[in-house]
């Protein structure tokens, strides 16, 4: 996505310009409402700077709105929360307009027993054990503020706001809650694997396809939205 908007930036603004986003998303993630910004010397308007922005990237990316902020504003560093969604479809029969968008559980999940361990993980905590081992974070201290599991008909939601993330945090927490989920662990399992600070301690990673950046928030003088574009109906659970 970065290299993509770059591009299109280039073409828009005459001159070079670098992106920086709020965060990072895996090959397979999808983003709602990814943050970025870019320094330039261009005169547009807002509309403009959208439309002529869209015109130039692939149909996989869209630019929602655009703000000028002072030089005080970093993508980044002055997002004080993240909240991403992990969608999983869980029925026997395989996904079909689903597919890659959802991750898929053929065998009944248990969303109240999963939203149950879910709460241990509330609050400030070493997240080492739901940290990957490629991670480059000084350190694996993060606090969560809100985590919460729900079931809509086939589809199972996943929603987490944090303070910030670690490399793969948000797919190894749903990979240990699908362990609960399927009864083969029990609700305080989560709670001890959390307090083991042991990547080894927790469940496979579960897939890319599910995840879904849904927002970062931003002190309000900064003054920018904080809608963010709907999922598809019948996939918003909000």
């Amino acid at each position: 996505m970065q290299g993509c908007l770059e591009k299109a930036l280039s073409q828009v603004a005459d001159h070079s310009a670098r992106v920086t986003c709020c965060g990072r998303t895996d090959t397979g993630v999808h983003a709602l409402c990814q943050v970025a910004h870019f320094d330039s010397g261009a005169s547009r308007s807002e509309r403009s700077w959208i439309l002529g922005l869209n015109s130039h990237l692939p149909s996989g990316v869209t630019v929602l709105w655009i703000r000028k902020v002072d030089d005080s504003f970093h993508a980044r560093f002055n997002a004080f929360s993240r909240s991403y969604r992990y969608l999983i479809l869980n029925r026997w029969m395989r996904p079909a307009l689903e597919a890659n968008r959802m991750s898929w559980c053929r065998a009944p999940l248990d969303a109240d027993k999963m939203n149950q361990a879910a709460q241990a993980l509330l609050g400030e905590h070493d997240f080492t054990s739901f940290r990957a081992k490629s991670c480059q974070a000084n350190h694996a201290i993060r606090e969560i503020q809100k985590i919460g599991v729900r079931r809509n008909g086939d589809v199972i939601s996943v929603d987490v706001t944090a303070n910030g993330f670690l490399y793969h945090m948000v797919r190894n927490i749903v990979g240990s809650l699908l362990c609960v989920g399927r009864g083969e662990q029990p609700v305080d399992w989560m709670k001890a694997v959390l307090e083991k600070m042991d990547r080894s301690q927790a469940a496979p990673t579960a897939s890319p396809q599910g995840l879904y950046f849904v927002a970062a928030r931003y002190p309000d003088h900064f003054e920018l939205p904080v809608t963010v574009a709907p999922f598809p109906r019948g996939w918003n659970l909000s």
